[in-house]
């Protein structure tokens, strides 16, 4: 018989693939936990996932549930390593691609120069053949183009076929067929509809969408199916689980038709998980933060919620438009600070930290493989936040003669000595951090003192309580195993799928049987999607949202709907909560019609998801958990005697007052002077400012 379930989350970063494992005793509900780091192994990055399950001495026959998240596809976009794309879209709307949108962010640059295409406009053709934007057909499809097309594009070499035709969110009935026909004429390649990933207006954002998807289709495929292929080679006998950037997983046969879905799985599972920890310790309005080598991101988690939106963009900077994504992806900010960020001082002889990144090699100057230029991990260290002793967890000897060099160098260039240099370069990263939470909390309508700090990555603890006394938060969280935080995220996942579908109705009497008729027809969809994937219908549950706006508004504000059918008695209370999040947001509301523009439907089952357990206090003190003192420059607060904690000997209850560094072998807590820390049940460490 059985006596444990074993539960398993791996996450592909571009350094490390992570591990975290929970083996729970099926009688008494303890649970044992063992993570693991080891390197990502590109292009085979499935052989990573086999090597920290054996690193964490984690047998894959036993495995009981597997999660698994993967930054492969943001990676193989931005690094450019996708197949050659052909579209095919409606006569007169190649240009689509090209043209994009006029909103271009370094608007007085008369030299701005527009994203360049993933597909160069002579592998962009046209079919006649159109529908209204209400899907009726105005003028039938001809097909006969599309032999010598097809026979183009495999003369020119394309391994992926996009298809997106004006209006197909109403009615994809011609996308289908050329789809289709697609298949019949070259089975060997891969095929991308628009309405298989959106069916939301704006045919700039969705051509987009369909193009980068088939951009990394095969590459994709491939790489899931090694994957599972692998793990059942070494005995694994389910099927894994895969994270989304909508914060749930899905069955790998369905994100392999559409592995877009994938783009911020990783952040997007760090911030579940944030949301689920924040259920936990009662604490469910949260500010996520997650710090690593290369990047900041943060989200606002409101009453247990996260935000999910389809206005995703990768490499939109503020000389950059960069490419939409129309998928479902957590509502995130994202800068270029982490642990790696390179400080540099300009010409006028200003400080800089970032966005540029010394990535894993040569990394940091401190790491002793080649790395010459300042970074904020080098002023970490260099200040005694970071034990030189105990470096990346033992793993790698400080290399403090290049940290110090790297540092002389950027005190050099403003006259001023290597030490203070240090202390700039850890102000301007928190202040660059600051910014980026204030846009996802002030600059939306929220009060950052209403929220707890969440922090986790490598670098989470590092920063997060200097960060949290500038935005005035009373208190800092830094979860248990931080920087896996993303991998355990994922077993607190459901399965899930969202939906979102245009549909036009003013909110006004006699609307409700219209609305209540386009959440149910999708809802029959996912229930229909669902069953042939095994799972009983009542199994599934929904959630619906509306997106509204002012009549003659250009963008929407997502309401959350109330269970229970739409009938015209609650028309008038979703028009007032409408106005109600929408002056919540923008500080005003307008005394105009309201009309709903889109549906969004989020369907979960669970599928194994992790239940925790609060352990009771172990009447231990902190002194068991004491491994001696040393010197830190807080940078602001001046240089304090600071005790050190062993963080794998913390246990829930032991309590302590700052100044204090807790340490373990993936990241490092700066406690800051008279800073109440305490252990919760979770061994989560409570930091009270």
């Amino acid at each position: 018989m059985k006596k444990s379930t074993i539960r398993v989350a791996t996450d592909v970063g571009g350094t490390f693939t992570d591990l975290v494992c929970f083996e729970t005793n099926i009688k008494s509900g303890q649970h044992s936990v063992i993570t693991a780091k080891s390197d990502t192994t590109p292009p085979d990055f499935e052989t990573g996932v086999l090597n920290v399950l054996e690193k964490g001495n984690v047998n894959p026959s036993e495995i009981d549930f597997l999660a698994h998240g993967t930054t492969v596809i943001i990676n193989s976009l931005t690094e450019r390593k996708g197949v050659k794309v052909g579209l095919i879209t409606t006569k007169g709307f190649r240009d689509s691609l090209e043209i994009a949108r006029g909103n271009r962010p370094d608007f007085f640059n008369l030299h701005y120069q527009k994203p360049v295409p993933f597909v160069p406009r002579y592998l962009r053709r046209e079919l006649s053949g159109r529908m209204s934007y209400q899907g009726e057909e105005s003028e039938p499809l001809d097909m006969s183009p599309l032999p010598n097309i097809l026979d183009d594009f495999k003369s020119e070499g394309v391994e992926a076929v996009a298809i997106c035709f004006l209006h197909s969110y109403a009615n994809f009935a011609h996308e289908e067929i050329v789809m289709k026909e697609i298949k019949q004429l070259w089975p060997e390649v891969s095929v991308v509809a628009s309405h298989q990933i959106t069916r939301e207006w704006r045919e700039y954002e969705r051509t987009s969408t369909a193009v980068l998807s088939a951009y990394v289709q095969p590459a994709a495929e491939k790489y899931l199916r090694q994957l599972a292929s692998g793990l059942s080679e070494k005995g694994f006998k389910g099927s894994p689980y895969i994270m989304q950037s909508n914060c749930g997983v899905d069955s790998l046969e369905s994100v392999s038709r559409i592995p877009i879905t994938m783009v911020e799985s990783g952040p997007a599972s760090g911030f579940w998980g944030a949301a689920e920890l924040g259920k936990l310790i009662n604490e469910p309005n949260v500010i996520a933060l997650d710090i690593g080598g290369t990047t900041a991101k943060c989200s606002l988690i409101e009453n247990g919620k996260v935000k999910i939106m389809t206005n995703y963009w990768i490499e939109r900077d503020e000389k950059s438009a960069g490419y939409p994504i129309m998928v479902p992806v957590v509502d995130l900010v994202e800068i270029g600070n982490g642990g790696g960020s390179i400080a540099w001082v300009d010409e006028f002889d200003k400080l800089h930290v970032g966005p540029q990144s010394a990535g894993a090699i040569p990394g940091p100057a401190s790491y002793g493989k080649g790395g010459e230029e300042a970074t904020t991990t080098d002023a970490n260290i260099e200040l005694g936040r970071i034990n030189k002793d105990y470096f990346c967890g033992g793993s790698i000897k400080a290399d403090m003669k290049s940290a110090k060099s790297s540092l002389e160098k950027v005190g050099k260039g403003l006259g001023i000595s290597p030490t203070e240099a240090a202390r700039g370069i850890i102000r301007i990263a928190n202040n660059n951090m600051i910014n980026a939470l204030k846009l996802v909390s002030l600059n939306r309508g929220f009060d950052p003192r209403d929220f707890v700090l969440v922090a986790f990555g490598g670098g989470g603890g590092m920063h997060a309580v200097a960060l949290a006394q500038e935005l005035g938060v009373k208190k800092v969280v830094i979860p248990a195993a931080a920087s896996v935080f993303s991998a355990w995220g994922m077993m607190m996942s459901d399965l899930r799928r969202d939906y979102f579908i245009t549909h036009l109705a003013d909110l006004v009497e006699g609307a409700g049987t219209d609305i209540e008729s386009a959440f149910s027809e999708v809802e029959s969809q996912a229930i229909s999607q669902f069953k042939l994937e095994g799972i009983k219908e009542t199994n599934i549950k929904f959630m619906r949202y509306g997106n509204f706006r002012y009549k003659n508004q250009e963008h929407t504000t997502e309401v959350p709907l109330s269970s229970g059918s739409i009938t015209d008695q609650q028309i008038v209370e979703i028009g007032r909560v409408f106005h109600e999040t929408y002056e919540h947001e923008y500080t005003y509301r307008l005394d105009m019609p309201v009309e709903l523009v889109g549906i969004h439907v989020v369907a979960t089952s669970e599928v194994g998801k992790l239940e925790m357990k609060e352990m009771p206090s172990s009447g231990a003190t902190e002194e068991e958990a004491r491994k001696g003192e040393r010197e830190v420059d807080y940078a602001l607060e001046g240089s304090h005697n600071a005790t050190l904690y062993d963080g794998e000997k913390l246990k829930p209850g032991m309590e302590f007052i700052g100044p204090a560094i807790i340490e373990d072998s993936g990241s490092t807590t700066v406690v800051h002077p008279e800073n109440k820390v305490y252990i919760d049940g979770y061994s989560n460490i409570h930091i009270e400012l």
